[in-house]
């Protein structure tokens, strides 16, 4: 996947980025409430400590992780993605693309495609899982013409799927499914 632009640096958040990341995610809740399950409002009074656990990194080898984009190293955070992998048996095959935002002096940039590629290299490398999955606004054409760019494909829509001050806002559901190589598929 090639990027737009390669001197944008992605790497996998730590402890160390709570705060930072927090601020760029009400950022997106704020700028874009119709694109988030999760309200600017209940993200605030939860508080940045409700991400320390994904932070700590126990689980990234398994599928949960949070990535950063940055435009150079030592530069502001820019984008962010996560990938939070399902914990029910019948499910562990399936992950989903979380909280993707591309803060707007990233946009244009290949922050976004960046993020995305290097989420989808870190799923091809993990045991046993087969299918990304994600929701995206009906009505978000760049963000969906994103995500087929890199190989995700919708597969349905949920009507109302999210309410904003009475506004009900349809969402597609898209899929990318992991390629098998030989000796992955040992979930």
């Amino acid at each position: 996947m090639p990027l737009d632009n390669p001197t944008v640096v992605i790497r996998q958040l730590g402890p160390a980025d709570r705060d930072e990341y927090f601020q760029l995610r009400l950022r997106g809740l704020k700028a874009h409430p119709e694109s988030f399950g999760q309200s600017y409002e209940e993200n605030l009074a939860k508080g940045a400590t409700q991400y320390e656990t994904i932070l700590q990194g126990a689980r990234a080898a398994e599928g949960d992780v949070l990535l950063g984009a940055y435009l150079a190293t030592g530069t502001p955070l820019i984008g962010i993605v996560g990938l939070i992998r399902s914990q029910r048996d019948k499910e562990r095959h399936k992950a989903s693309v979380v909280g993707m935002y591309v803060a707007p002096e990233g946009g244009g940039r290949g922050a976004g495609r960046a993020l995305l590629a290097e989420l989808l290299t870190r799923v091809a490398q993990i045991d046993g899982l087969r299918q990304i999955q994600l929701m995206v606004g009906s009505h978000n054409e760049a963000a969906r013409k994103l995500y087929e760019s890199v190989g995700f494909r919708k597969y349905g829509c949920e009507v109302g799927a999210l309410q904003v001050g009475g506004v009900f806002y349809d969402a597609d559901l898209m899929a990318w499914f992991v390629q098998p190589t030989s000796g992955r598929d040992r979930a």
